[in-house]
């Protein structure tokens, strides 16, 4: 066990030390946006809006955190490896390397972790003084901790699958903005037609967003939810498994 923490370690001291030297332009720019979310949309214009009986703004908080929690790990974990794989060339030697593949995908994937942890729970520090009637829990951090890993091995998962930069780009705009908007950040989904919401349910940000504000604000736990995340964790980690074999063969 202590073998496998160590490889582990091994493979994220590298991105540690990137993150150590960067740390404060790195998280600036990860908070960029959904600070200006949260402005715009919670403090600008749902300033006296209610939505399912609550404020607009302790609605939407809960929603941004796992939009940053989605954007930060996925980028985190992504892009350093596409920039190892297909700039530096690097990414070989450490295929090469005595480490099982299975600590690969947990060091690679950790260094998204910290960063969209980071993030997101800035954010939320943030949203507990614009919407003080917000819930903090211990049980929200467990599923914010979750979502992350399971972002970054989303974003690992599409680093090792996708080949240049430009498909990335494409990727990003076809696949992670429309989820930006759609995935109830900013509305309920109650409101939708259920075949719209159906279709909803099989993207992974949706079931993030329900689960840290079911715990936000006090709902009922939405268990599919948890399940569904749980799912995708475990989809995303088989698929870095196969991709790297191939890598290796």
């Amino acid at each position: 066990m202590m073998n496998i923490f160590n490889d582990i370690y091994s493979v994220l001291w590298v991105d540690l030390r990137i993150l150590r030297r960067h740390w404060k332009s790195t998280i600036a720019t990860s908070l960029v946006l959904p600070l200006l979310y949260l402005v715009a949309f919670g403090y600008g214009l749902g300033r006296g809006l209610d939505v399912d009986g609550f404020s607009y703004l302790a609605f939407v908080v809960p929603g941004i955190v796992a939009l940053t929690a989605f954007s930060t790990s996925f980028n985190g974990a992504a892009s350093k490896l596409q920039v190892d794989r297909l700039y530096y060339k690097n990414f070989d030697e450490l295929l090469m390397s005595p480490v099982s593949l299975y600590s690969i995908i947990i060091g690679k994937s950790l260094i998204g972790v910290i960063r969209g942890m980071i993030s997101a729970v800035a954010i939320y520090a943030v949203g507990l003084v614009l919407a003080p009637t917000i819930l903090v829990s211990p049980l929200f951090f467990l599923i914010l901790l979750l979502a992350c890993f399971v972002y970054a091995l989303f974003g690992l998962l599409v680093a090792l699958v996708i080949n240049t930069h430009h498909a990335m780009s494409n990727f990003s705009t076809l696949v992670i903005l429309p989820m930006t908007f759609l995935c109830g950040t900013f509305f309920s989904l109650s409101q939708l037609p259920g075949a719209v919401k159906a279709v909803l349910y099989f993207l992974p940000l949706t079931h993030s967003t329900e689960l840290l504000r079911a715990t936000a604000l006090g709902l009922p736990f939405p268990w599919l939810s948890f399940i569904g995340l749980l799912i995708f964790g475990a989809l995303f980690f088989i698929g870095c498994l196969m991709a790297l074999k191939k890598s290796s063969v």
